[in-house]
């Protein structure tokens, strides 16, 4: 098993007390016996986040920065028959404006059901049909499109805008100025909508937009179990350190004991901590008893701490 940990660093809002204050005994342990086998230093301005990258190195996937087809794969996984040609993710989302620009919310933050999600896609659809595009849907923020232009387009993962200006993230290729005169159309259409109408009388977050992502058509995957954990995204989206704490040893406590447990019985393993900036692979190291008997008495090369300083 591949285990990819999304927000496995605090983000700069929480503090590094957040991850001085983590109590991880298998982090510590896997860290004594395992070694560093990659290292992601991008930097916090790729369109692709580090765990996305990570993801997508382990399943073979291939494309340049913000071109990762996470949307056809997605598709394909809720049931979409993608074919051959490109499809985009078109999340419905909630954008704030103030003074400083417009922000976007987390989508998870619109609680959004799927008979609301229907209705909202059944209305801004017929935009992009007249322009040639097949239109699915998924799941309440799981909205798909399918258009020739989407290839090779280079966008901005949600996990990168969300609490952020959203113009700095915006596609600026030529073939993005249909998708942006789309995402015109739509807000104004969203914004007329009866039902956002009545979201904001129960005290809900309006959709009034959309953020499209991940761009291409369908790549064949290399075999393997890769877990993509994200347990840790939505405190960190939302600066709780307590509930970021929380999670990351209950991520210790199950899923990172599970990997050691597996690498124990001689099956692969490897785990990818990622932060905002890049990520650090580690995998077993092949040893003699010997070897395990020294390593396990001396102090460890790394530690959580400057490990997820490092990401």
């Amino acid at each position: 098993m591949h285990l990819i940990v999304a927000f496995a660093a605090p983000p700069p809002e929480l503090g590094e007390a957040a991850a001085r204050a983590l109590e991880t005994s298998a982090l510590d342990g896997l860290l004594a016996d395992w070694a560093q086998v990659q290292h992601d230093a991008a930097g916090e301005s790729t369109l692709s986040p580090p765990h996305e990258r990570a993801l997508a190195k382990a399943l073979g996937l291939t494309g340049a920065d913000g071109c990762l087809p996470w949307a056809a794969r997605q598709a394909a996984l809720d049931g979409v028959d993608v074919g051959a040609r490109p499809w985009g993710l078109l999340t419905p989302v909630h954008c704030r404006v103030g003074s400083d620009g417009v922000h976007l919310a987390d989508p998870a933050a619109l609680a959004l059901d799927d008979a609301d999600s229907r209705t909202l896609f059944d209305a801004v659809r017929p935009l992009f049909e007249n322009e040639g595009c097949a239109m699915a849907w998924g799941a309440a923020l799981r909205w798909y499109t399918a258009h020739d232009s989407l290839q090779g387009l280079a966008t901005a993962s949600p996990d990168r805008v969300i609490g952020r200006n959203l113009d700095a993230w915006l596609p600026r290729q030529p073939d993005a100025r249909r998708w942006r005169r789309l995402q015109n159309e739509a807000q104004m259409m969203l914004h007329a909508l009866p039902l956002n109408e009545a979201r904001e009388a129960a005290g809900a977050l309006p959709v009034n937009s959309f953020w499209l992502s991940g761009c291409g058509a369908r790549q064949a995957e290399r075999s393997g179990e890769v877990l993509l954990d994200e347990r840790l995204r939505g405190p960190a989206l939302q600066g709780d350190e307590a509930g970021w704490r929380a999670a990351w040893q209950g991520l210790d406590r199950e899923a990172i004991a599970a990997l050691m447990a597996a690498a124990a019985r001689g099956e692969a393993a490897r785990l990818t901590l990622c932060g905002q900036a890049g990520s650090v692979e580690f995998a077993p190291r092949q040893r003699s008893a010997w070897q395990r008997l020294v390593a396990a008495l001396a102090p460890p090369r790394s530690t959580p701490r400057s490990v997820l300083e490092s990401l």
